[in-house]
């Protein structure tokens, strides 16, 4: 083994994996090495690497006290662990408990009273690692501290449970839901796409006909000065929320607001209004334009009527920044240079391209922009006060109306490079790296998401508050959290800087720690918390998710055996989400048709001919199989067949895919709208960006309408024959 290859086994890149067809695929040594220099390594000589190498082994040994220490809190008996160098052997120990609560606890004990568990001589030095028995302390996140002779020490200690929440702690019975793309739900109120009062519009009407979830698209911030940059995979930071989606007529100071009626009743505004509501895509420049026209001015009265004067909705404005302090401040000092820096070049599309002295979220020059930019940095929180303000009315909604889950939310798997959360904590991320997937059968050549990569190591360095404020913000106003691309949590698959996807190298997360984090948050929210594991899994992970309580998402096109033949029903597990398709697939109605092939083929997205047509002839038996899958459930007839040369769909078709899923033990369902409603078109289509209208297709129907259309309708008989509120 090389010294690079001993480096990297040190930090956990894998030497090689097992790819979907089977094959075992090295790891490239270029890609190796360009990884191991974004994460600051040098790499340029033997000597440089053993170096480092050295380190890495010695380093839980020479230091008293690891980063972050995970007790489990079933555990009878609480102990963390030290190393002590032989000097210190007989000295007394001193430690010092700093409860989340702000409660404090101490001790002293000699260190030849604790238990040894292991030993190792290093440089001529004999090191000690020991157990030191703590007092049982409430679940959360606290601060250990030791002294030993001249040597103190602190680490991050976490108390966190085994399981998180489950969906029989929130209903007893099994739940279905309707997921959404918020952006695409339109209403006579909307400003050009999809808004929170929309949201809220959807929940109430939703909840009288028995649905118990409403799943969202991130709800991130994206650069709200920025508007074309729009992927909701892409955000800026995964601790707030996207603005785009206030509802502005439901800002509290919008009918007392005089300048803001004037703009919104004059005849140029509503022609550009009605614009942007009439087209079939939406244009975000265009809804933005709109929206912050208006926003600025109830800010500005925001300002001179309510803060002047603290009015109760200054208060809860105030609260709020209390409530979510510097990570607040940050991300709105970041929009307010993000904003600064795009009117002197409208090319500068994040930090990178700023002035480097503006790079460091505390040099000088920034700290000087906040107290000479104050009012305006104002304004971004501002903006995520009333974001906030009206999820958490969509959520209330749901709980007044008796929803057992309410809004099922997404959390992204990364942040983009260029964004708020890498600039204010450069440290935690890996620059130049990025996050993506394997070649498989669906991307022959890999994929490049753009997501700049968290780093492990800092990760546990800083208690996992990276990874926990992301959980906190999701899970703020969310009776369940679908976790995207939950593999990551176990194993990345980073692309190097300048390397093509399919050259990509898998390092290793610590799992067993982060699934305690996402359990305490998860008991703490009353959050369900759902993984979504497509794709390669390895062995034994499906395992490790059951037995820490997060729910499998299983998905009717993967859900088959070798043989191409669907799985029944009663098959899928008990602990899962299902559901028909995703934002990345075809909807039912399009598959059937084949309108996905037809797109991959326009685009040029099969690497030659023949898979084009291997997929064509297969679709032909997939669907023969399909409906074979739905006859044996009994729940399509011989006379409801629809159409299979050419392949047309029809509502019987849509009704039984459901009412097939609807038999399955699997906690919850979720279907999405598009498919509720028989559309063809789907919502994204991975390795494209402006070939297709990825995340800007509207619904053809307001949410009064699409109620009456027969889709829907028989949507609703099915689950609530089969999956009735508040039945077991």
């Amino acid at each position: 083994m090389t010294p690079m290859q001993q480096l990297a086994e040190q930090v956990g890149f894998h030497s090689s994996y097992i790819d979907c067809y089977g094959n075992n695929v090295n790891a490239n040594q270029q890609a190796l090495k360009a990884l191991l220099t974004a994460m600051e390594y040098n790499v340029d000589c033997d000597e440089a690497i053993m170096a480092s190498v050295n380190e890495l082994q010695n380093s839980t040994w020479v230091t008293l006290l690891p980063a972050t220490q995970m007790l489990k809190s079933e555990q009878p008996i609480y102990t963390a662990w030290l190393s002590v160098a032989s000097e210190n052997f007989d000295k007394k120990l001193g430690w010092h408990l700093q409860l989340e609560s702000g409660e404090t606890l101490a001790g002293e004990i000699n260190v030849s009273e604790l238990t040894v568990f292991a030993e190792q001589e290093i440089s001529g030095v004999v090191y000690k690692k020991l157990h030191l028995v703590l007092p049982k302390v409430a679940e959360g996140y606290h601060s250990l501290t030791v002294l030993v002779g001249e040597q103190t020490a602190r680490c991050h200690l976490i108390v966190a449970p085994k399981t998180c929440y489950g969906p029989n702690d929130a209903a007893d019975y099994r739940m279905w839901g309707l997921a959404a793309q918020l952006y695409s739900v339109k209403s006579d109120n909307s400003w050009g796409m999809g808004d929170f009062g929309d949201l809220k519009n959807l929940v109430a009407e939703s909840a009288k006909r028995g649905v118990t979830a409403i799943g969202l698209n991130p709800l991130h911030p994206l650069y709200i000065n920025n508007p074309g940059h729009i992927s909701p995979y892409s955000p800026t930071s995964r601790c707030f929320l996207n603005t785009l989606y206030i509802d502005v007529t439901n800002v509290a100071n919008f009918d007392s607001c005089a300048t803001v009626k004037k703009l919104v009743a004059s005849k140029t505004f509503k022609e550009q209004l009605a614009q942007a509501n009439n087209q079939e895509f939406i244009d975000y420049p265009h809804a933005a334009s709109l929206k912050l026209q208006a926003l600025e001015l109830l800010y500005t009265d925001f300002i001179s009527k309510h803060l002047k004067n603290n009015t109760n909705f200054a208060q809860q404005y105030h609260a709020f920044v209390a409530e979510m302090g510097d990570d607040l401040f940050e991300l709105a000092t970041f929009e307010a240079l993000y904003e600064h820096f795009r009117k002197i070049d409208e090319h500068a599309y994040g930090w990178k391209m700023w002035p480097v002295e503006f790079q460091d979220p505390h040099s000088v020059v920034v700290e000087k922009f906040k107290v000479d930019n104050a009012e305006r940095i104002g304004y971004f929180q501002f903006l995520q006060f009333v974001a906030d303000s009206q999820l958490g009315a969509a959520a209330q909604q749901a709980s007044s109306d008796q929803m057992p889950i309410g809004l099922y939310l997404d959390l992204a798997v990364g942040c983009d490079g260029s964004g708020a959360d890498v600039w204010a904590d450069k440290h935690s991320y890996v620059f130049g790296a990025a996050v993506g997937a394997p070649p498989d059968a669906m991307n022959t050549l890999g994929q490049d998401w753009g997501l700049t990569p968290i780093n492990p190591v800092a990760l546990q360095e800083k208690g996992y508050m990276p990874l926990v404020k992301a959980l906190r913000s999701n899970m703020r106003h969310a009776g369940a959290l679908r976790i995207d691309h939950v593999l990551g949590l176990m194993r990345q698959y980073w692309v190097a800087p300048g390397m093509a996807a399919d050259q990509g190298i898998y390092i290793t997360f610590p799992l067993e720690e982060i699934f305690r984090i996402i359990a305490l948050e998860s008991r703490r929210n009353q959050c369900v918390v759902i993984g979504e594991d497509l794709g390669n899994v390895p062995d034994g992970f499906g395992e490790i998710m059951a037995e820490a309580g997060l729910l499998s998402y299983k998905v009717l096109f993967f859900e088959r055996w070798q043989n191409g033949l669907y799985q029944r029903p009663e098959l899928y597990p008990e602990q899962s989400m299902v559901t028909v398709s995703t934002h990345d697939l075809s909807t039912i109605a399009g598959w059937w048709t084949g309108n996905d092939l037809k797109w991959r083929q326009d685009l040029n997205l099969y690497p030659n001919e023949q898979m084009g047509i291997d997929e064509r002839n297969a679709r032909v038996t997939d669907r023969q199989q399909l409906l074979a899958a739905l006859e044996f459930e009994g729940v399509l007839g011989n006379d409801e067949l629809p159409a299979a040369n050419p392949a047309t769909m029809n509502p019987q078709l849509s009704r039984a895919v459901q009412a097939f899923l609807a038999k399955a033990p699997s906690r919850i369902l979720l279907v999405p709208l598009e498919d509720a409603l028989g559309l063809d078109e789907q919502v994204n289509i991975p390795g494209t960006i402006d070939q297709h209208p990825n995340w800007r297709r509207r619904l053809p129907y307001t949410i009064n309408e699409f109620w009456q259309h027969n889709d829907m309708q028989n949507l609703v008989a099915v689950m609530n024959a089969e999956r009735p509120k508040g039945v077991s």
